[in-house]
């Protein structure tokens, strides 16, 4: 019994860390990714495909993926 208590916490937590598709597909997370705009300029923009499909597949991953900023766009100065 403990065994499966375990692979199974296992199994979601890897899943839980996985699932969100912006910090696993998106690439490099860019500087201006990860800071927040100050007042006075615009907000960022969001990646709407990895925000639907973390909304569909595992919801949660939406949490991740804004706490690392990653469901954010890059931005195009370089």
């Amino acid at each position: 019994m403990k065994k499966i208590l375990l692979n199974v916490t296992a199994v979601i937590l890897i899943t839980c860390s996985l699932s969100s598709c912006a910090t696993v597909f998106g690439g490099e997370v860019s500087d201006c990714q990860r800071t927040k705009p100050v007042a006075g300029q615009p907000s960022r923009a969001i990646r709407g495909g990895a925000l639907i499909a973390d909304i569909l597949l595992f919801w949660p991953g939406v949490i991740v993926d804004f706490a690392t900023g990653a469901i954010y766009k890059p931005c195009n100065n370089k």
